[in-house]
């Protein structure tokens, strides 16, 4: 017998979690399916060491604020950021006021956020960008300094062994930065809907998508221990299934992914637990990107915690492998060829040497030389004291001939199915990623959402940037009720 459902949630990523969420509390008596292939949730791109952690708000990341040829430097996306995550904090911090989440620091900590350069042009960039973003409500708090007793006391390992005689360098620091346990925030979301009676299933895996003459669709799985079929009908899929999600929205057979293509990139950190290194940094540190890399390569230095336990990152380094997922298909690289998206990759491909090239020199990197990039930041690094880690496996998005850098929400034009396609800064801006999709999935019902919307969320429908006095309460509160500072 196939069951029906109002709602299938297919991957048990932070996206998943963060609609599943939503919907629960707007629409608690709708029925509520989330499916995940693996043994357990949050076990993919959402994993605390598949992914930065960084609560993205373009305090530290240069590759936000982009400058042109002309020497101009563009601040727009910043701020775009920085709002779309003043709506991911309230979200939480609402959450953490009824109970859905536990303490915030299981799955938030306050990190300063800072930005670390060298040579002339680059200080000359970072002091220019501070000058810009400081006029900006959200930006205000940046500090900036080229001073070595400074910088070192905001970072200690940046200035360890480091001679300001070889070349200028400079730094810019947030102190209301975090550090984000995604996979603690997903397994708890996950955990409250499981307790509220939503129908959390692991070790199931979703084979196909087919749209019924009824308007809705039937999700055919298979369990993944025993190898049990299944089927699911739904009034709205959302794929949530990280690189998977191209290859589950083609066999839907839905229009609006034609074109569509994804390029995988995998990830290496470096990483240790020695505590008088660990004890010496307190920060996410982020420097200029490597030509022809990819924006979520731009390298890090990074405080983590994870599970209460500190540890200190630096990374990440590409690797390739033709999955799509950490736990995909060798396949998937080449199951996703349609004729609709063949020309489109193959102008990537053309088009995009600098990339080839830095994942050619990234793979030919041994452990010596991938410690000799750590020393870039920090000088007196010495390779026994880090270890390499597998970090998570992006598939980036190629589209009409381009490869693109961030997240895109594909969706059928009547609404009953949507997939999330690509990386960062993503898991930071779930929440405003997931009331956009709501509002374009949802119409009729948004309407009615939107007053509690508001409570979970005091400011939606605002900006902060242009509002001081309330951009100044609102952070001020949640910082408070998350315990992260301001």
């Amino acid at each position: 017998m196939t069951e029906t459902v109002d709602v299938v949630l297919i991957g048990g990523g932070i996206m998943s979690a963060t609609l599943g969420a939503f919907l629960h509390e707007l629409q608690p008596d709708w029925k509520i399916t989330a499916i995940e292939r693996l043994s357990e949730v949050a076990e993919e791109s959402s994993n605390a060491f598949n992914n930065a952690g960084t609560g993205h708000s373009a305090l530290c990341e240069l590759n936000y604020t982009p400058e042109s040829a002309d020497g101009t430097i563009d601040i727009s996306k910043a701020i775009s950021i920085n709002e779309q995550f003043q709506l991911s904090r309230q979200f939480w911090s609402s959450l953490v006021d009824r109970g859905i989440l536990r303490a915030p620091d299981t799955f938030i900590n306050p990190t300063p956020h800072m930005t670390f350069v060298r040579g002339e042009k680059n200080v000359d960039f970072l002091k220019r960008r501070h000058e810009l973003l400081t006029q900006q409500t959200l930006f205000a708090d940046m500090e900036y300094s080229e001073d070595s007793r400074v910088i070192n006391q905001w970072a200690p390992l940046l200035m360890n062994k480091r001679l300001k005689a070889d070349e200028p360098f400079a730094a810019t620091r947030v102190t209301g930065g975090t550090d984000v346990d995604f996979g603690a925030l997903t397994r708890q979301l996950f955990g409250h809907l499981s307790e509220a009676g939503v129908d959390v299933r692991t070790n199931t895996e979703v084979r196909n998508l087919k749209r019924r003459a009824d308007g809705t669709w039937q999700v055919k799985y298979r369990r993944t221990i025993g190898r049990a079929p299944g089927r699911i009908n739904a009034r709205f899929v959302f794929v949530g299934a990280g690189g998977w999600a191209l290859k589950l929205l083609q066999k839907s057979g839905i229009p609006e992914i034609k074109g569509y293509g994804c390029f995988p990139i995998g990830g290496q950190w470096l990483e240790t637990r020695d505590q008088k290194i660990v004890a010496q940094h307190h920060a996410k540190v982020y420097s200029k990107a490597t030509v022809g890399a990819p924006p979520m390569s731009v390298p890090h230095l990074d405080t983590r915690v994870v599970d209460g336990e500190a540890s200190v990152l630096f990374g990440p380094f590409a690797t390739f492998s033709p999955k799509f997922l950490k736990n995909g298909s060798m396949w998937d690289i080449v199951t996703q060829v349609r004729f609709s998206n063949l020309f489109s990759m193959l102008k990537v491909a053309f088009t995009n040497f600098d990339l080839i090239r830095y994942l050619v020199s990234e793979l030919a990197k041994n452990h010596h030389r991938k410690v000799d990039d750590l020393r870039e930041l920090f000088p007196g690094a010495e390779d026994a004291d880090w270890r390499l880690l597998q970090a998570g496996q992006r598939a980036q998005v190629m589209h009409n001939g381009q490869l693109k850098f961030g997240t895109e929400v594909v969706a059928h034009s009547d609404g009953s199915i949507a997939g999330l396609l690509g990386a960062s800064p993503g898991a930071s801006t779930a929440v405003p990623i997931m009331l956009n999709l709501m509002k374009t999935c949802f119409p009729q019902q948004f309407p009615s959402w939107e007053s509690k919307i508001r409570e979970l969320i005091p400011t939606y429908g605002q900006t902060l940037n242009d509002q001081p006095v309330l951009a100044e309460t609102t952070i001020d509160r949640t910082a408070a009720e998350l315990k992260i500072g301001a």
